[in-house]
């Protein structure tokens, strides 16, 4: 059944609402995008479905999120988790102090089944050739390329049904940034996993997905598939930077088209 979101309020601290009647629907064995400018409202939206908004004193107020038929808004994030929604957050959050294989194991801490468990170390490290090499290293030492890679390895040894990654290309090169999304794209390909991805790389996410939503202002404002997205006006001249550079509008034209249309006419 996968993921639903039906009109989704979220707010922080009782007063100050960021997401508005916000709906996204991400199927069983789909990659989907959400893209936006910053403070659109994409990481309260993850951390709506993962359960952590509660850390940042946030909320959903109104609206539903189920999880195959079951309701997940405001629920303990180890319930999220033991359902197999298992998030990477932004900012290459490793236990820095841990070695890449403690890093790894952690993922696997609820896990009792040791063959499968060395079994899913090998597929990680045919996903990630780098990290074998890594094992003893000190998490804290990697680069960010390599962090990412652990991050999303530790990630894959809790066996997740749905992959939440905030923002996984940030600060990488893009060589490194085409590698990611092409091993993204292989483990959702190969494992059947579900993927929710937020990603400020436009191009390569859209690239990658099977469907994607806009969000602007904390409301999804446009959705559509691979296709649709790509060849969308408005996405090609605000994210994919396809616009004809005489007729490119200045920055001041923009915010008032923006404001104007607001992704909705």
């Amino acid at each position: 059944m996968g993921l639903i979101l039906s009109n989704v309020d979220v707010v922080y601290g009782g007063a100050i609402q960021v997401l508005r009647s916000t709906n996204i629907e991400v199927r069983d064995g789909q990659m989907v995008v959400l893209l936006g400018s910053n403070g659109a409202g994409k990481t309260t939206t993850l951390k709506a479905i993962s359960g952590l908004l509660h850390s940042d004193l946030g909320e959903v107020t109104a609206g539903s999120i189920a999880h195959d038929g079951a309701e997940i808004a405001n629920a303990d994030p180890t319930r999220i988790f033991e359902r197999g929604i298992v998030q990477v957050l932004e900012g290459r959050k490793v236990l820095e102090h841990l070695t890449v294989e403690q890093n790894l194991m952690v993922g696997a801490h609820r896990r009792r089944d040791r063959q499968e468990i060395q079994r899913d170390l090998e597929r990680v490290f045919g996903y990630f050739p780098q990290l074998p090499a890594l094992l003893k290293r000190t998490a804290g030492y990697l680069s960010g390329g390599e962090m990412q890679m652990l991050l999303i390895g530790r990630a894959l040894m809790a066996k997740p049904r749905i992959l939440i990654l905030d923002e996984p290309s940030m600060g990488l090169a893009p060589l490194l940034v085409e590698q990611l999304f092409h091993t993204i794209g292989k483990i959702k390909q190969e494992e059947g996993l579900t993927v929710l991805l937020v990603e400020q790389n436009a191009r390569a996410a859209i690239a990658q997905c099977d469907y994607g939503y806009v969000m602007d202002g904390g409301r999804i404002v446009l959705h559509g598939t691979r296709e649709e997205l790509s060849g969308n006006q408005d996405v090609q001249e605000f994210y994919l930077g396809l616009s004809d550079a005489q007729s490119r509008p200045s920055y001041r034209d923009v915010k008032h088209y923006r404001r104007r249309k607001r992704w909705l006419g």
